[in-house]
């Protein structure tokens, strides 16, 4: 007895073959029938127990076989026998030939005895447009109606006497059975639906199966009544509804073209299709946009697939894998088409014909029907899906192809929405790379390293960082942020950057620099605007200026985060250090800090993206920055790695992140010299030679001629236009040598062009020829005019 029925099995003979012809089951039934025990014929040749031996082996075709056989008693006599053989595949397998076994099964007696019918009840019941069957008290079929009969495949006089999973063979008999159980054993009607192939069906319908306890004259529970209702129509209104409310909510959840493709797939099977691939066209090979006019042999990527299988073994492609379909192929016909394709039978050989890995899979998976759907949006073609059937024994109808091709459309938006996204995050991250440095230059200011990442999903935005040397050995860091996403913001980016290198190479303190760039992101605005309507551009930034022979650092920032400081041997701290307003908001005055900063004191700039983190407060994050500044590394780019990896989420962070990471480096004093000059040109000379005498003593005689006009020019000039104090400094490193004269005049000098005749004039001129650069740069009490010498030259 089975566990799940506890009635005698005996009253059927059952038997199993494996599809190599071995008995591996036998009832006692069929020992009730045949006198042979278990014992005796388990793991034996089935054909042995045909009274014709091989020869008399029917021919099966089908998961369905009825029909009548001689078979051999145990004592030798034979006997024919009808048969209702139903082929079993394991769980998860397909349907057609291949692993799996026979379940066959023949009544050993009919439905019990019947006790005295109404003439015109059994006329009712015979000719009722309702499937009915009776089941009695031990689950066996009793009585059969005509239209029962027909959904069967099989008449009465054959069936009666058997349960129902030994009519059905199905999985869902097993459970229908189950339910006619409970309905036994409770005496409460139940309903069940079912969506299955029967017996004498074509196609897979489905079933409402009404079951109700049979009573006799004293209420007690003598067998079960079974209606079935096709209600397959209802049935697959509400499929296809179902369908295409679930991709309007699964397709379309990212903008990212694979991902999107996936959710296709995964929508469509198991509810429209066993197996699903999604291939579209490769934009790069037709420069960015898919083709306007399709031929074949067409290439096309593997964007995605799905099976009602683990791995989807049925795949000849792998993801990301590009195939070439000829002419004649579902993937070629559809596109050039431009229409939905189906193919069944030998249309399905021919269609495949062109690749035979893909017939050997189309056999070995029994795959008979098949639908090429081109993937198109705003008229233009993407790829194409293409579903195909085999545990579904149904093939394609017109309303699937009407389905999968509204499916298939909404996913197409989604899809070009991604591609369109990609590419023009694509253009903007090119874009934005373009306007960073690609790499830091290097300074005697400090050692620096930095990091830029783009947006995991809202795109490319406007941060960017920079390292700037000054005059004077100096150098200006900063780390900017602009309001938006995309190419806009990335162009806005490259504006500000531009702007603050020209503004920071004229030597503007960093407030002031502040100032002149909140000017220039209002005129941004301004012009951003249309028809009246006020701009929306808007930046953050952080300016700070860095002199390494004072070791003094002036910051000023916008609406920044402040940057964070590490001095040697102490805690992480952020910079005291005045908010100040967001650019654009015009006429707001901005607040500089001046530090001290010991050398080797580390500065951490980033821009908010860093920090901002949904499902984490900004303390959290604070903390973890602070964590991993902290924590020793053996480089600056270590550190950066660390960082990004300890405050970031795993997927990303929900903003652009810009960081950069600076420890400073001080100028020894025996690297710098400083006179006070007098108001006497006579004295130009003797500063000459002091010149001389001091590079001299740095080893750097080679540059003495140069350097000795340089200070000439610049000092007599100071003495002449300039106004007292003017003090001259002289400052190197190993590959520069600066020249610095200051006086309390604000006027600039101006390089001109003397005339001929002109007795002076030539000074600066001269100045620009010798040197590698020159400039001026005003200070709180007048002016310093500055030249370059590069020391590789003079070696």
């Amino acid at each position: 007895m089975s566990p799940v029925y506890p009635f005698d099995d005996a009253a059927t003979a059952r038997v199993v073959i494996d599809d190599a012809g071995t008995l591996t089951g036998w009832s006692e039934g069929a020992r009730r029938l045949l006198g042979h025990t278990a014992d005796e014929v388990v793991g034996r040749p089935a054909v042995r127990l045909l009274a014709g031996g091989a020869e008399a082996l029917p021919t099966i075709t089908g998961a369905r076989w009825d029909g009548t056989v001689t078979l051999r008693h145990r004592d030798g006599h034979t006997l024919p026998v009808w048969l209702l053989a139903h082929h079993r595949r394991p769980p998860g397998d397909g349907p057609g030939d291949g692993p799996g076994d026979w379940l066959i099964v023949t009544p050993l007696e009919g439905g019990g005895p019947r006790a005295a019918e109404d003439p015109l009840a059994t006329a009712a019941l015979i000719q009722s447009p309702c499937a009915v069957a009776v089941y009695d008290e031990r689950l066996r079929l009793s009585r059969v109606n005509d239209a029962m009969a027909d959904v069967i495949g099989l008449p009465e006089e054959r069936v009666k006497g058997l349960r129902i999973t030994e009519i059905g063979g199905k999985t869902a008999s097993s459970e229908l059975e189950e339910h006619m159980l409970d309905v036994l054993t409770s005496g409460t009607a139940q309903d069940f639906q079912v969506y299955m192939r029967t017996g004498g069906e074509d196609a897979a319908h489905a079933w409402l199966a009404r079951m109700a306890p049979i009573t006799d004259a004293e209420g007690r529970v003598r067998g079960v009544c079974l209606a079935a209702h096709d209600f397959t129509e209802n049935y697959l209104a509400r499929e296809r509804l179902q369908l295409v409310n679930e991709a309007s909510v699964r397709i379309g959840t990212t903008l990212d073209v694979t991902r999107t493709a996936q959710e296709l797939a995964d929508v469509c099977t198991p509810a429209l299709a066993d197996f699903v691939s999604i291939d579209l066209l490769d934009p790069q090979e037709h420069g960015g946009e898919p083709p306007t006019a399709i031929t074949a042999p067409i290439r096309l990527r593997r964007a995605a697939h799905q099976s009602v299988q683990e791995g989807s073994p049925e795949a000849v492609a792998k993801p990301g894998q590009p195939n070439l379909y000829p002419e004649h192929s579902p993937q070629a016909d559809a596109l050039v088409a431009g229409r939905t394709l189906v193919a069944s039978g030998r249309a399905l050989e021919l269609w495949l014909a062109w690749d035979r890995t893909r017939t050997k899979r189309v056999e070995e998976y029994g795959i008979h029907s098949s639908m090429a759907v081109p993937i198109q949006a705003r008229g233009v073609t993407l790829g194409v899906a293409v579903l195909t059937r085999y545990r579904r024994m149904d093939p394609f109808t017109a309303d699937d192809v009407l389905l999968a091709e509204e499916v298939t459309a909404r996913a197409a938006v989604c899809i070009d929405n991604a591609r369109r996204f990609s590419r023009e995050r694509e253009t903007a991250l090119a874009l934005q790379r373009s306007l960073l440095p690609r790499k830091l230059p290097p300074t005697a200011a400090l050692e620096a390293a930095s990091r830029y990442l783009p947006a995991a999903r809202a795109g490319v935005g406007g941060d960017w960082f920079d390292v700037i040397p000054l005059s004077g050995m100096r150098v200006a860091m900063v780390v900017g942020d602009v309001v938006g996403h995309g190419i806009q913001a990335s162009a806005t980016m490259g504006r500000l950057r531009t702007a603050v290198r020209t503004l920071a190479d004229i030597d503007l303190a960093p407030d002031e620099l502040l100032t002149h760039l909140d000017d220039l992101v209002v005129r941004l605005s301004a012009e951003a605007g249309g028809e009246g309507s006020p701009g929306e551009v808007g930046a953050t930034c952080l300016y700070a200026v860095y002199d390494p022979v004072s070791r003094r650092c002036t910051l000023a920032r916008a609406g920044h985060p402040p940057p964070i400081m590490i001095r040697p041997g102490g805690p992480p701290e952020h910079v005291d250090l005045p908010a100040g307003p967001p650019l654009g908001l015009g006429g707001l005055p901005f607040e500089s800090t001046e530090l001290e900063l010991p050398e080797g004191t580390v500065l951490a700039l980033y821009t908010d993206g860093l920090v901002e983190n949904r499902d984490r407060d900004l303390d959290g994050s604070q903390r973890l920055l602070f964590d991993a500044l902290y924590a020793p590394s053996d480089s600056l780019d270590e550190t950066c790695d660390r960082i990004l990896h300890a405050v970031l989420p795993p997927g990303g962070a929900a903003d652009d992140v810009a960081l950069l990471v600076a420890r400073t480096q001080g100028l020894p004093a025996e690297q710098v010299a400083t006179w006070d000059i007098p108001a006497d040109p006579s004295l130009v000379a003797p500063i000459r030679k002091q010149v001389v005498e001091q590079l001299d003593t740095w080893n750097l005689s080679e540059a003495g001629f140069t350097a000795e006009l340089v200070v000439s020019e610049l000092v007599t000039n100071a003495i002449r236009y300039g106004a007292h104090p003017i003090r001259l400094r002289l400052i190197h490193d190993a590959a520069t040598l600066i020249c610095e004269v200051s006086d309390t005049n604000h006027t600039a000098p101006h390089l001109r062009r003397a005339k001929t005749w002109d007795e002076g004039g030539r000074g600066l001129l001269l100045v620009a020829q010798l040197t590698q650069r020159w400039g001026s740069r005003h200070t709180t009490d007048g002016k310093t005019i500055w030249a370059e010498l590069s020391l590789f030259d003079e070696l």
